[in-house]
């Protein structure tokens, strides 16, 4: 056994032991109902403690209030309706995937993907892919679905390994998941998660989705260089020649499926109703008295900033509905509501999720324990001096690791900035700040967690081309973008705070709202 051989299976062994581990972990619906009750538990413990903090904000003595009190027991039952649909992510995120999944579902995203790579010169085929996977997130998991299996089957027909077209794919869309040039379903999630863990400290305190824009959109340049490095440096290199006797029978007669010359038509119409939308917007918004505009003709703050939700809904339906036209794909104004209707019913799991989180969320701040947790390792970080740029690697590390094991994007901030949000913010961090650095070890490790449904899928893809694909070789191709994307974004991050650039619209690294 050569020693490449026995690092291979000591790499498979951890990731054996990592799956069994993430294997035993419950649905997150369930997960957030088991912490709930051992919430309950918790709080009747400290409050007969009679644990109490100076809440550094209004300088108010905060007790530890139990759940399993009289007045706990009435707050579940009296705010079991109020704490889900009042959960500031729930009408974000329903209101943005009314316009994306309209978009998804007239098939605006499938024949734009397609396009970007299928069109591209052979010497950019990298680049495409990497480009239209880390662009695609904005269509959640349809890019999933769809990158891969198409750049595996563009690159076998070009001659190159389909597996590296497979990786490439696959590590755009999910190691650089969060990373896109526009507004996404995940901005506004995500941002509505950290309002809620921000207004235990500041009760008027709002993240918005845009509040990330300028770094993530940086994000994209870099992970787009970086993917076609990886895939063609080092992934292709290790993969060598393909060798097509280990197919599945046919599938190296397999076909593209080119988009339609009508739907090509209808993607350029959707691209001309976008710039026709983006210059009535901006006629809004430029002029010095756009009605847009702040009182004093700021565009931070402005009505633009504070209703970006619905401006984007507006445009992604606008879009939707001139490439569903002109596609065939809408051919009356009954068939608008309808495709939105079926992109509702991908969101059932999402909304059934938000009940256990949002009331589990509530009952964390109702008790006071995330105010008694922030405020001691706050105090504890100040006397050990250990703030600045180190704790937040330290943290996305930390994210990194558990993102192995809960590999829902919302499940886990909604776990963790309860916790963190409240504690940066108690050290002067702007909660954005905190949720950026959540976003990148959030990301870089979606590509190599056993817990990652779409994992199994590629895993497939993969040994359609290659029979003895296993998962260690699943894993041992991701690895690279994985460990590379992180490492780049961790210094990225540094640099971008170093300099003191702004990483979104109004919003840095300090408290400044």
């Amino acid at each position: 056994m050569t020693e490449q051989t026995e690092k291979r299976s000591f790499f498979s062994k951890v990731l054996d032991g990592i799956e069994r581990i993430g294997n035993k972990l419950p649905h997150p619906f369930m997960l957030f109902i088991y912490l709930a009750v051992f919430l309950m538990v918790v709080s009747a413990v400290l409050h007969a403690f009679d644990l109490t903090v100076v809440d550094p904000g209004t300088n108010e003595t905060v007790a530890v209030r139990s759940l399993l009190s009289q007045e706990g027991f009435l707050y579940i039952l009296s705010s079991m309706l109020s704490n889900f649909t009042g959960f500031a992510p729930f009408g974000l995120v329903i209101t943005m995937m009314l316009g994306i999944g309209l978009a998804q579902k007239a098939g605006l995203f499938e024949t734009f993907m397609k396009t970007t790579i299928l069109k591209a010169p052979k010497s950019l085929v990298t680049y495409a892919v990497v480009f239209a996977g880390i662009l695609g997130n904005i269509a959640s998991d349809a890019a999933m679905i769809i990158i891969p299996p198409v750049a595996a089957m563009v690159f076998h027909a070009i001659g190159r390994h389909p597996l590296a077209g497979l990786a490439a794919g696959f590590a755009s869309v999910g190691a650089g998941f969060t990373a896109n040039f526009m507004i996404a379903g995940t901005d506004a999630l995500l941002a509505g998660i950290s309002t809620e863990a921000a207004r235990t400290i500041e009760p008027d305190f709002v993240v918005t989705p845009i509040d990330n824009w300028f770094f993530m959109s940086a994000s994209v340049v870099m992970l787009v260089f970086l993917g076609v490095w990886i895939t063609e440096k080092i992934i292709e290199k290790r993969l060598g020649a393909y060798d097509p006797a280990y197919a599945d029978e046919g599938i190296n007669d397999q076909s593209l499926d080119y988009p339609t010359k009508q739907e090509i038509k209808a993607l350029r119409n959707a691209g001309i109703a976008l710039l026709l939308y983006i210059g009535a917007v901006a006629m809004l918004v430029v002029p010095t008295n756009g009605i847009l505009r702040g009182e004093e003709g700021t565009i931070i703050p402005s009505p633009f900033i504070d209703n970006i939700i619905p401006i984007l809904l507006v445009m992604f339906v606008v879009v939707a509905v001139a490439y569903g036209i002109t596609a065939g794909t809408i051919k009356s104004t009954a068939d608008v509501p309808i495709l939105m209707g079926d992109a509702m019913k991908d969101m059932a799991g999402y909304i059934v999720l938000v009940f256990a989180a949002a009331q589990f969320i509530a009952y964390f701040n109702w008790t006071n324990i995330a105010t008694l947790i922030a405020v001691g390792i706050a105090d504890f970080l100040q006397q050990v001096e250990f703030t600045g740029l180190g704790l937040f690697v330290v943290f996305i590390l930390l994210v990194t690791v558990l993102n192995l094991f809960i590999t829902s994007g919302s499940a886990q901030w909604a776990l963790m900035a309860p916790v963190f949000v409240p504690l940066f913010m108690l050290l002067d961090y702007n909660p954005a700040f905190t949720q950026l650095a959540y976003r990148i070890g959030d990301s870089a490790t979606n590509v190599i967690t056993p817990m990652n449904p779409y994992v199994v899928m590629v895993l497939g893809f993969m040994k359609r081309y290659d029979s003895r694909a296993g998962f260690g070789t699943l894993m041992s191709t991701m690895l690279p973008y994985s460990l590379i994307f992180l490492g780049a974004w961790i210094v990225l991050f540094i640099i971008w705070n170093v300099v003191g650039l702004p990483i979104g619209p109004g919003s840095g690294m300090l408290l400044t709202k």
